[in-house]
C-alpha cells in the first residue's frame, strides 16, 4: 500500500497522528543537519573542514538535505493551504492591480528570511504554486539572499550606518524595481507548467472544492513527490557546482584589477560575483579585506550583491522552473540593478 492510499485510509485521528510525527520527524532532520555532518567529516573521518575539499564536500552534503528538506515542507504547507483556496479566490486577492504594493512586501518579507539563493527557490516554488504574481514572487526572490540581517549587522559593525543604509535601500529597491519590470512582461508564460497545477490522484484540480482533508494532505505529498522528481538533477548539479567552487576568491587579483582607477571595475565585479556560490555573510570578510587595500565601495558591494543574487547554482535550478527567456531577462534587469547601484555608490562613497 502506498502512502497516498494508507493517508486515503486514516482515520481523523491517524491522520493528525501521523502529521505531527512527520512535522516532529521534519523538524528533527532540519536541526541536526548541520550538527551531523561537522561530527562525521570533522571527527568520524577526520577530514579538515578548513581546506577547500573539506568545505566544500561538507557544503555539497549539507545543502543537498538542507534544500531538499525546504523544498519538501515548504510544498507540502503551501499546497494544503492552497486547497482552502479556489483559482478565482486567488486572482481576486493577488491580481495585477496589487502587484507595485506586493513587490514592496515580497521584498520587505525577503529582508527578514535569510536564506541563499538556492534556499529562495522552494519559497519561489510556494509562492507561485499559491497564486501569487510572478512579478512579486521575483522581488522575494532578488531580496531573500541580496539583504538579511545577518549581512546588515555585520555591514553595520565593520562600515558604519551610511554604506549600511545604502546598501539596505539599494538591495530592496533593485528587487521591487525588477520584479515590478519583470511583473510587466507577462513572464507566467516562461514558468514550467507544473509549477502552476495543484494534483489529485494525477488529475489537476482547482482547489477549494468539496475536498476533504485526506484529500489535501494527499495533494500535498502528492505535490512534494512530483516536484522533487522533476527538479532533484538541477538541484544535485546546482548544488554540486557552487561546492566546486565554495570558498574560491581570487582576493588578490580582484585587487589588482578592479582598484578606481579601472573605469569597468563594476561590471568586472559582478562578472567575477555571478560564478561564486555564498550569502552576504560569507562574502563580508572577503569585502572588508579588499576595502582596506583600497578598492572603492561601490565595487565591493556590487560584487557581493551578484555573488548572492546571481549564483551559477541557482540559476542551474530555476532552469527546471522557467524557461530560457524570464531566466535571461531576470539576469538582465538585475544585473543592470547592480552595476547602477555600484557606480552609484562609487560617486557618493570614493575608495
Amino acid at each position: 500500500m502506498t502512502v497516498m492510499e494508507r493517508v486515503h485510509r486514516a482515520n481523523p485521528r491517524q491522520r493528525w497522528v501521523g502529521l505531527g510525527a512527520a512535522a516532529l520527524a521534519w523538524w528533527a532532520l532540519y536541526s541536526v543537519n548541520l550538527p551531523f555532518w561537522d561530527w562525521l567529516l570533522g571527527d568520524a573521518v577526520g577530514l579538515d573542514l578548513e581546506t577547500r575539499l573539506g568545505s566544500g564536500i561538507h557544503f555539497f552534503l549539507y545543502d543537498t538535505v538542507k534544500i531538499l528538506l525546504l523544498l519538501a515542507g515548504i510544498i507540502f504547507l503551501v499546497t494544503v493551504l492552497r486547497s482552502f483556496m479556489s483559482v478565482e479566490r486567488t486572482r481576486a486577492i493577488l491580481g495585477g492591480k496589487r502587484e507595485g504594493v506586493g513587490n514592496v512586501a515580497a521584498a520587505a518579507l525577503g529582508v527578514v528570511t535569510p536564506f541563499c539563493s538556492c534556499s529562495a527557490v522552494p519559497a519561489f516554488i510556494g509562492f507561485v504554486a499559491a497564486g501569487v504574481p510572478v512579478g512579486v514572487t521575483l522581488s522575494f526572490l532578488i531580496a531573500s539572499p541580496l539583504v538579511n540581517e545577518v549581512a546588515i549587522a555585520l555591514l553595520l559593525g565593520l562600515f558604519g550606518w551610511g554604506p549600511t543604509l545604502l546598501y539596505v535601500g539599494a538591495g530592496l529597491t533593485i528587487a521591487i524595481v525588477a520584479g515590478f519590470i519583470l511583473g510587466r512582461m507577462r513572464p507566467e508564460r516562461w514558468i514550467e507548467p507544473f509549477v502552476f497545477e495543484t494534483t489529485l490522484g494525477g488529475q489537476a484540480v482547482d482547489p477549494g472544492y468539496s475536498l476533504t482533508w485526506n484529500d489535501r494532505i494527499q495533494m500535498g505529498l502528492e505535490e512534494v513527490r512530483d516536484i522533487l522528481k522533476k527538479i532533484w538533477p538541477y538541484l544535485i548539479v546546482g548544488i554540486g557546482i557552487g561546492a566546486a567552487i565554495h570558498g574560491w576568491a581570487p582576493e588578490q587579483w580582484f585587487a589588482d584589477h578592479a582598484g578606481p582607477e579601472n573605469l569597468l571595475a563594476v561590471p568586472l565585479a559582478v562578472l567575477l560575483g555571478v560564478p561564486l556560490y555564498s550569502n552576504a555573510a560569507g562574502v563580508l570578510p572577503m569585502v572588508e579585506a579588499l576595502f582596506d587595500k583600497g578598492l572603492p565601495m561601490g565595487t565591493l558591494l556590487a560584487f557581493m550583491m551578484a555573488t548572492v543574487a546571481l549564483s551559477l547554482p541557482e540559476m542551474i535550478l530555476l532552469r527546471r522552473l522557467l524557461k530560457p527567456q524570464l531566466i535571461g531577462l531576470f539576469i538582465a534587469v538585475v544585473t543592470a540593478g547592480i552595476v547602477a547601484v555600484g557606480y552609484l555608490f562609487n560617486a557618493v562613497l570614493p575608495a
